[in-house]
């Protein structure tokens, strides 16, 4: 079964709720997200697919089961 996937906003917002003290090197990347909707878009030069693996390598220390769920759905849009 299939799921729709959620915008790259609303899973930004989770992790925003999820990880208070976002690391400063993740922390643009995760502003970025903030504007995305799918993996097609571009931010400013940018494209949105670069923007979601650079937060996932900025965001090591974003754990916990939640943050498990999070980047997997994130690596599931294609990044």
């Amino acid at each position: 079964m299939k799921t729709e996937n959620r915008s790259i906003r609303s899973i930004a917002l989770d992790i925003q709720s999820e990880w208070p003290k976002v690391n400063y090197a993740a922390r643009p990347y995760l502003d970025a997200m903030l504007e995305l909707n799918s993996i097609n878009d571009k931010y400013y030069e940018d494209s949105a697919k670069s923007v979601v693996l650079y937060f996932l390598s900025n965001a090591s220390s974003f754990r916990g089961e939640r943050a498990k769920v999070l980047k997997s759905e994130l690596k599931a849009l294609g990044a």
